[in-house]
């Protein structure tokens, strides 16, 4: 339940409160819901808040100021209990982990329960009926112990994630760019009250200070990503890089990554998968400019578990790089691959035209080559088994494309001269793509390599 209220000041505003908005941005008024509040160093309240209908990457703390207070869509008792939750989360670390009371705790309240079986009440034995009555008392107040229990952990679960909701970090410096993060990241608190944090940009080690950073940078002797250099054409790398033997590397790219991947979990367990790094090489250098990360071992054939290309780098191609460079893997591993799913609707929109790319290129291909004439003919299973992708996603693309028809018992690939015209111009724009002969590279068999680890 909620009330529609006019505040004379914030002070009445609580979390889930919502209310008209200005974004900073564009100096627009938008409806907005208060996910959390503090106190700014000179005491004044600050309120953090999400826009109906737009990214997590617009949402900003702001002050009075910003805020419409003349119609406030007050929430219910819940939301004020969230607020002392939030503030009591927010001031432990950011990523702690919420759990059940410590077991000296549930020990104690072990031995002030009576046992069932030989107990005695002022020296007189329990009869059958009323230990039956002691055992349903006891039930009930174990029941409703844990009701009070399971709500209590609801609600910091809540709480925890409602932090996690807001960003942490101010800014972060790599290399030569300054880039303001888009999300959360569980970086170390202490780290996270700094106006910047430096990171190496060859081996991701995070500072709170330029002076720091420059003293660690005058000890490293990395120029690249840890890990092996498995392709390069002109000043573009890939690096592979196993999440097991470079552990702490993989691990700070996770945290990186996770500044700018809202749906990203981070799990510092990377040992069951592999990193492979794109960099741009210059005199000083191999930068990092995005990376994509895959299971070892994946039942499903997933050949990209994760993908991101770093702020000061997108719009340039390098993310449809990226992907053509998994399914380029998977080709060399004889098998077909899709992503992980679902697909965040970014990430839905790059593997949607890139499919679209790779499957209109092969049709194309193939009627160019085809004798005058005579009409080229292929099967779904052709074209998964010469672009690596799999089945589902070719037939999803080509029904988006509006090149299947259903026509006599039987699917049939109808390419239009305007989709061949629509390709061209496509290709015309694309400059970044995989050369294969480029790639030094073989595939492994994980699954004995685990296999040995476990054994021994």
């Amino acid at each position: 339940m909620s009330s529609i209220v006019k505040c004379q000041s914030s002070a009445s505003l609580l979390v889930g409160s919502r209310l008209k908005a200005r974004m900073r941005t564009t100096g627009k008024w938008h409806m907005a819901e208060i996910v959390g509040i503090k106190e700014s160093d000179e005491g004044q309240r600050q309120f953090y808040v999400h826009y109906d209908g737009c990214n997590k990457r617009l949402d900003d703390w702001l002050s009075q100021d910003d805020l419409d207070l003349s119609c406030v869509r007050i929430a219910a008792r819940e939301s004020q209990q969230s607020t002392t939750l939030v503030s009591a989360a927010l001031s432990q670390r950011p990523a702690s982990v919420i759990g059940p009371s410590s077991t000296t705790e549930g020990k104690q309240q072990q031995e002030d329960q009576p046992e069932t079986g030989a107990s005695t009440s002022k020296g007189w034995a329990r009869g059958p009926k009323q230990l039956k009555i002691v055992e349903k008392i006891d039930s009930a107040a174990v029941a409703a112990q844990g009701r009070s229990k399971l709500l209590e952990l609801r609600q910091l679960k809540r709480a925890n994630n409602i932090v996690a909701c807001i960003k942490n970090v101010k800014m972060i410096e790599l290399g030569r760019y300054r880039i303001a993060p888009w999300y959360f990241s569980p970086y170390p608190e202490q780290l996270c009250h700094e106006d910047c944090i430096y990171l190496c940009e060859f081996c991701l080690k995070y500072c709170k200070s330029r002076l720091c950073l420059g003293r660690h940078l005058s000890k490293c002797t990395l120029k690249h990503p840890p890990g092996s250099e498995i392709y390069r054409k002109d000043s573009i790398s890939f690096f592979e890089i196993d999440g097991r033997q470079n552990k702490l590397y993989a691990q700070n790219l996770c945290l990186l990554a996770k500044l700018f991947l809202d749906h990203k979990m981070v799990d510092f367990d990377t040992d069951p998968f592999l990193f492979y790094v794109l960099t741009e090489f210059d005199s000083r250098g191999f930068h990092i400019v995005g990376y994509f990360s895959k299971e070892k071992i994946s039942v499903e054939d997933y050949n990209l578990a994760c993908v991101l290309t770093l702020p000061p780098y997108q719009r340039k191609g390098y993310g449809k790089l990226l992907i053509e460079f998994s399914y380029e893997l998977s080709k060399y591993e004889g098998k077909t691959g899709t992503p992980e799913k679902p697909l965040s609707d970014l990430g839905l929109l790059s593997y949607r035209s890139f499919w679209a790319r790779a499957i209109l290129e092969l049709l194309v291909k193939q009627n160019q080559s085809a004798a005058e004439g005579v009409r080229p003919s292929t099967s779904i299973n052709d074209i998964c088994e010469q672009t690596a992708i799999k089945k589902d996603d070719v037939i999803y693309t080509l029904k988006w494309l509006n090149l299947l028809t259903y026509c006599r018992g039987q699917h049939i690939v109808c390419i239009s001269q305007d989709a061949i015209d629509q390709h061209r111009v496509a290709m015309e724009k694309c400059k970044l793509r995989v050369d294969p002969t480029r790639l030094q590279w073989s595939p492994k068999d994980w699954s004995k390599r685990m296999n040995r680890v476990l054994e021994r």
